[in-house]
């Protein structure tokens, strides 16, 4: 009867435990700052001293299974970007936004973006500021300013031909400083973009891309409305499209 008895005791305790860890795992998944709270090794030592006290003592290989699976797991908190603040922080720092939504495979295509522009705007500079100075150089017929040898190929003589390069050095000048124009709008358009990019994808984080959203087609009976002869409103059959987002 006392063997018994004692069966029975451990089964309770048993239950017990199992619904104790059970609790704790459903307040824990209700709220996610709590179940930071619990460790696997506190619990393990409040269990472990109360049967220390019971009598006689329960298997400890079975408590550890109950707390295996009744122990709650730890969540990581999806991180959803503020789309303002990345907007301002791509407006402050170019490439901000994208660091701040946490998308850094987009950093590579910013910066080269940004590098192509610079890399384009110094060369075309270069060159007008170049040919802007041998065409001044050719227009005031001084001897002492031939800057615009450097342009001709080494050896070359231009005498006679001082008109037609006069309109090759004014035509260079006005091609790199179209160029240059252009690289500059370029560069502020790239830097719209990521502009743009960042506070999209931020605005974009909670937009639902699983798998559940679907396109379902079904048979349907659509009432028209309008009366039969016999004051009996007549329906419809066609094909029903649902779209579930």
């Amino acid at each position: 009867m006392k063997g018994r008895s004692t069966t029975y005791g451990k089964v309770l305790l048993t239950v017990l435990i199992g619904l104790w860890t059970g609790s704790i795992r459903a307040q824990a998944e209700k709220d996610s700052q709590n179940a930071d709270t619990i460790t696997d090794k506190g619990l393990r030592q409040t269990v472990h001293s109360a049967i220390a006290r019971t009598e006689p003592p329960l298997d400890t290989a079975i408590v550890d299974s109950l707390l295996r699976k009744g122990l709650p797991k730890r969540k990581t908190p999806n991180f959803r970007p503020d789309p303002t603040r990345s907007m301002w922080l791509a407006l402050v720092i170019p490439g901000g936004g994208q660091i701040y939504n946490r998308k850094l495979w987009k950093l590579p295509i910013v910066y080269g973006g940004f590098l192509g522009c610079a890399y384009a705007l110094t060369w075309n500079n270069q060159m007008l500021r170049d040919y802007s100075q041998a065409y001044i150089d050719i227009m005031d017929n001084d001897p002492n300013t031939k800057s615009y040898e450097a342009m001709l190929p080494m050896g070359y003589n231009i005498e006679g031909k001082e008109e037609r390069f006069k309109t090759i050095f004014k035509n260079k000048k006005d091609h790199y400083r179209k160029y240059r124009d252009m690289s500059i709008l370029a560069f502020v358009g790239v830097y719209l973009i990521s502009v743009i990019d960042a506070y999209v994808d931020a605005e974009l984080s909670t937009f639902d891309i699983s798998r559940d959203l679907s396109l379902h087609l079904e048979p349907a009976v659509i009432n028209t409305g309008v009366p039969t002869m016999r004051n009996q409103r007549q329906n419809s059959y066609g094909l029903s499209c649902s779209l579930t987002f």
